[in-house]
């Protein structure tokens, strides 16, 4: 009965008010679908969002860090392919000398001529795995100078050093490489047998690797501050991360490595001190645990860190 009435008022009304009260109707309908955020509103979703970021972000780190991990040991295993077919185009030896090594390491032959036209040393490109994710940006401070001396006269390599995130980079001679892993220089230059009087070495012959034992603890590419790395067994840990050569918290305790067995994996800091880095090192030396190590011996950075 009441729809009844309330149609026949619509009916005695003009066509005009009709419409103003159909439109009247509209815009309330409009208003209420459309209703704007008030300020507390605002307030819970910006605090919901702070709470959700906060909650993954670790996370996201975590599985940033682990991603790059997984590739810098990806970039080890193509460096091994490269060792891999060096040592067998030449009867299994090692480079001979810095020069030749860091000449595989760039592409090009550590040469002073014509910086447009560089000689390629070894026909194998490297740049694209040269630096670890972790450390690819250079350091621009912080020099570097090895010295190549034969009996015509001497060779000069400079560069600026690395760091824990941040590349080293060959800068003389041209053209410039830049890198974040360093060559086990014990290989080199006759010196992996320290039993041998220096002076009774031979230089550039090159270390014959498959007439090694144990090649699978003996490193030869690992992240590093620098291009060349001369680990010994009475090193000191730095009182900081920096500095320290291979001793670097690059992946969370540990870096990455090569061996001479071109087997890629992690390597613990303090694990370092128990490698073959030649011939003669002593793997149970006063900072191993079986050299008698104390947690108070390690710089604090590195006393949370696993024992070996």
């Amino acid at each position: 009965m009441e729809q009844r009435e309330l149609a026949m008022r619509r009916c005695k009304k003009g066509p005009e008010m009709r419409l103003f009260e159909e439109f009247e109707t509209s815009q309330r309908r409009i208003r209420l679908c459309c209703r704007a955020f008030t300020l507390i509103e605002l307030l819970v979703v910006i605090v919901i969002v702070t709470l959700l970021t906060a909650m993954f972000l670790p996370a996201l780190r975590k599985t940033r860090r682990q991603t790059r991990t997984v590739l810098c040991q990806a970039n080890l295993r193509q460096w091994g392919i490269v060792f891999s077919l060096y040592t067998e185009d030449n009867q299994g030896r090692f480079p001979g000398t810095g020069r030749d090594a860091l000449s595989l390491i760039r592409e090009t032959a550590l040469r002073y001529e014509d910086e447009n036209k560089p000689s390629v040393y070894y026909d194998v490109l490297t740049h694209d795995f040269a630096c670890c994710p972790m450390a690819f940006r250079p350091r621009n401070r912080g020099t570097f100078e090895f010295v190549q001396e034969w009996g015509g006269g001497s060779f000069r390599i400079q560069g600026t050093s690395g760091s824990t995130f941040e590349a080293w980079e060959i800068t003389r001679p041209l053209p410039s490489f830049r890198g974040s892993y360093g060559i086990n220089s014990w290989l080199l230059d006759d010196n992996f047998d320290t039993s041998i009087p220096i002076r009774n070495r031979l230089p550039w012959r090159g270390l014959d690797i498959f007439s090694l034992r144990d090649r699978a603890y003996i490193p030869a590419l690992f992240d590093c501050e620098s291009p060349l790395e001369r680990f010994v067994e009475d090193l000191r840990p730095t009182l900081s991360n920096t500095g320290s050569g291979s001793c670097i918290n690059r992946h969370k305790g540990t870096i990455n490595g090569l061996f001479l067995d071109w087997s890629t994996k992690r390597i613990g800091l303090k694990e370092l001190w128990t490698l073959k880095w030649n011939g003669q090192f002593n793997t149970e030396n006063p900072w191993t645990l079986a050299g008698g190590v104390r947690p108070e011996d390690w710089p604090t950075w590195m006393r949370s860190f696993k024992d070996y």
